[in-house]
């Protein structure tokens, strides 16, 4: 076998590989779709989930700046109240 056949071979099951992971992703958002319609008919609010489900992937620190940030700017366009001095 020479060093063409082998690249070739390689390549097809990266290929092959990646195709069946989009495969099994597609499913996994189809599955994640029917839950969000569930939620829905069961009377959640599905912007206000994928939200919280955004929220929770992020680190605790991270949040709390954002959160402040988004504090700041809210009272900047007069949406809020100002945030307490830290």
């Amino acid at each position: 076998m020479d060093t063409d056949s082998v690249a070739q071979d390689q390549l097809r099951a990266f290929v092959e590989r990646i195709e069946r992971m989009e495969e099994e992703k597609a499913a996994i958002a189809e599955d994640i779709k029917e839950i969000y319609a569930e939620a829905k008919g069961n009377g959640f609010d599905t912007k206000v989930l994928r939200q919280i489900i955004r929220i929770r992937k992020q680190d605790h620190n991270e949040r709390m700046e954002q959160e402040a940030i988004l504090e700041l700017y809210l009272a900047a366009l007069g949406m809020q109240a100002a945030p307490p001095e830290r």
